[in-house]
């Protein structure tokens, strides 16, 4: 059995879980979520908990299990408080704004980079280096900052590069001049 499969999933008060037959659908105060649920999981709803149960017991079947637990858990937590990503930009000249539908990222290249912002994620900036992603859907968001981050990643030598919140890049030491 999955330990993480069976536990069970606390609903908050402004939050509706509805299903029918595979496909499952999330409301909350951030926005709409829904999910296709294979036909070997059932789910049972008692008061403010759900319960994702299994109808046949293999291994690649209780793979899913825990999986698409976890899959309904982070939808119920995205409609309800939303997911947040905090991205670093680090090097002189690095700068991002926002200018309608497009962030403006400028990296050190000869131009712009213009990236759209999907529509349900919202971008906050602040001084000019550091953006705040917010979503209620975890794995766009994750995507999202990804592609972002993929323009500049951070290099070791100087410690330049768009980084995550708390994210420790190991330095490396340079080249040593001759001896």
């Amino acid at each position: 059995m999955s330990r993480i499969g069976k536990l069970p999933i606390k609903i908050p008060a402004n939050v509706d879980v509805s299903w029918k037959e595979s496909e499952l659908i999330i409301t909350g105060k951030f926005g709409v979520l829904q999910n296709t649920i294979p036909e070997v999981l059932q789910i049972n709803k008692n008061n403010n908990t759900l319960i994702v149960s299994l109808k046949d017991k293999t291994r690649t079947n209780n793979a899913l299990y825990g999986l698409y637990r976890t899959l309904i858990n982070n939808m119920i937590i995205g409609v309800s408080e939303q997911f947040k990503i905090t991205l670093n930009l680090k090097g002189i000249g690095y700068r991002v704004s926002v200018q309608g539908k497009d962030l403006i990222l400028n990296l050190g290249y000869s131009h712009p980079v213009k990236i759209n912002i999907p529509s349900n994620i919202s971008v906050d900036i602040i001084q000019n280096t550091n953006l705040n992603l917010k979503g209620c859907d975890k794995a766009q968001l994750g995507l999202f900052a990804s592609q972002i981050r993929s323009w500049r990643l951070p290099e070791p030598y100087k410690g330049k590069g768009i980084i995550y919140e708390g994210e420790i890049v190991k330095r490396k030491a340079g080249k040593s001049g001759k001896k």
